[in-house]
């Protein structure tokens, strides 16, 4: 067997075995876990809490972001990027909600999720579809990359 079909195999056997049946305890603890990171996102964002928000990502310059024609690598790019967006002069963060949210375990340390997002602000309100990786660290459950289409 030729080494560049090993890696989609192996995706295929943990894609496949987590979606077959019903889902076990422990990944119904772990999907609900990646639900509080989103959670306490949107609380801190609704606050006005940036690095609070930024806590749902990986901190690591290995982060990625990619939203439109643009793309952030690493967690301090990505905060930069938000900080210019939503707290430059004349900006305002606004109220953002995320809803239709799909969690899917891949493996016991990765996570897929698909969702939309609404910010509304005074001014306007964007809203989206967003597409995460998340993977589970020692300090828990992070974003290791995030595709936004708004």
């Amino acid at each position: 067997m030729r080494a560049a079909w090993k890696p989609l195999i192996v995706l295929g056997v943990l894609v496949g075995g987590l979606s077959a049946g019903t889902p076990s305890s422990e990944q119904a603890d772990e999907s609900q876990a990646v639900r509080a990171v989103l959670d306490a996102q949107v609380e801190a964002w609704n606050r006005g809490d940036l690095e609070g928000f930024m806590a749902g990502y990986w901190k690591s310059p290995e982060l990625t972001f990619y939203s439109g024609k643009d793309i952030q690598q690493g967690w301090q790019a990505t905060l930069d990027r938000y900080r210019k967006r939503y707290q430059g002069e004349g900006r305002e963060m606004g109220k953002l909600t995320f809803r239709d949210l799909k969690i899917e375990l891949i493996g016991t340390d990765h996570a897929w999720v698909r969702g939309r997002f609404e910010l509304v602000t005074s001014k306007d309100k964007p809203a989206g579809l967003f597409t995460l990786v998340c993977r589970k660290l020692p300090e828990g459950w992070r974003i290791v990359h995030d595709h936004t289409s708004g």
